[in-house]
């Protein structure tokens, strides 16, 4: 008899061995037992019973290249073809959505704007792209990925404040499942994409990273001794309300006062590009444009906004020592106009070795977000 994923993944270590194939595959099987510490008879237990169920094939034999190595090894794989998954992004007035295979490999994007941005209609909106996006996979994607900015209870399925849609307290997964009829996790955005990055991207193999983003808002998701992050609140990672002009600084939608959003994110660069140009029409292509074109006090702008930026990635790295960080968002269609003043505020004020973490700057399109919302859901039914 065939066991099912849920019975097959019962143990901690079958988890373990799984989920070192699924981010690191293909992978032998000594090798496997190095990384994760099981010795080769736990791991040979686990591997079987993949097999024999489809989520773990074997790739013909390859001979060992290091030296003292004994008889050929057969690399494991998983079967990404073994199950699929939707993954959607919501913003402000658009949702991107994607299938993916267990390995996170987009098969299928949509893209489509939103009715409204009461709940009713985001939820309505979500059900009708997909199953448009997973038309050919009918039958085949019984779980959903959904990310959104804010604050995301992750456990509960529940966004509990997301400034751009306006919501507070609402249970997205509950309302989801009941309008797909599909199993649904919820998501912090950057969180999403921190979880995609760590299990298939920049942060395989490493223990801590972060990933921070530069857009709508700034987010950064943390990943400490291979976890992602979420804190006592759920709210680790908000580098965006960093203070770092308190005094004299502009106010913030949180509340607060000279946060790294309300002058970095990309409603405050138009707010400020438009009061020193005196163009009240313009919008971010624009200010770049300008500041392109020489426009000082628009250029300005952005300095301004690439130093806040700076400062807060040091504060994190301070605080937290990841190995890399990780820079994306769609503000990167800037990162010329402000990369200098980022680079020299974080080296100035980040303590001691830690200067030394590397920002890798990596420009990802909206689809990815949507891909990191079905990592999430890969993950949560993976994940030990």
């Amino acid at each position: 008899m065939l066991l099912n994923r849920a019975q097959l993944l019962m143990s901690p270590a079958a988890n373990t061995v799984f989920t070192t194939v699924l981010t690191r595959g293909p992978i032998n099987r000594p090798e496997i037992a190095r990384i994760t510490g099981l010795s080769a008879a736990a791991v040979t237990k686990a591997v079987k019973p993949m097999i024999a169920a489809g989520y773990l094939t074997e790739l013909p034999q390859q001979e060992r290249t290091v030296e003292g190595a004994g008889r050929p090894a057969h690399p494991l794989s998983v079967r990404a073809d073994r199950e699929f998954f939707v993954g959607v992004k919501v913003t402000a007035d658009e949702l991107i959505g994607v299938v993916t295979d267990l390995r996170a490999q987009v098969r299928e994007t949509r893209r489509s704007p939103l009715s409204g941005r009461a709940v009713e209609q985001v939820v309505g909106d979500i059900a009708a792209l997909v199953r448009d996006v997973a038309a050919e996979y009918a039958g085949r994607t019984q779980h959903i990925g959904v990310s959104v900015s804010g604050d995301v209870d992750r456990p509960g399925g529940t966004v509990r404040y997301s400034p751009f849609l306006g919501w507070r307290d609402v249970p997205l997964a509950e309302l989801v499942g009941a309008a797909t009829g599909c199993t649904v996790t919820v998501q912090n955005d950057v969180k999403a994409l921190t979880v995609a990055e760590q299990w298939f991207g920049e942060g395989v193999g490493a223990d801590s990273f972060a990933l921070a983003t530069v857009g709508v808002g700034i987010g950064c998701g943390l990943v400490v001794g291979g976890r992602l992050v979420a804190g006592g609140y759920g709210v680790a990672g908000e580098i965006g309300h960093i203070p770092v002009a308190a005094g004299d600084g502009p106010d913030c939608h949180c509340g607060g006062r000279g946060c790294v959003e309300a002058i970095a994110s990309e409603g405050a660069i138009v707010a400020r590009a438009r009061t020193v140009s005196g163009d009240a029409t313009l919008d971010m292509a624009g200010a770049i444009d300008r500041a392109h074109g020489g426009d000082a006090a628009v250029r300005a702008v952005f300095a301004e906004a690439g130093q806040a930026i700076g400062l807060g990635l040091a504060a994190m790295v301070n605080l937290v020592g990841p190995e890399r960080v990780v820079v994306s968002g769609e503000g990167l269609a800037a990162y010329d106009l402000f990369e200098e003043q980022i680079r020299a505020a974080f080296t100035s004020q980040v303590f001691g070795a830690a200067a030394h973490c590397p920002l890798v700057v990596r420009p990802l399109p909206w689809e990815e977000w949507a891909r990191g919302a079905a990592a999430v859901s890969i993950q949560s039914l993976f994940a030990a």
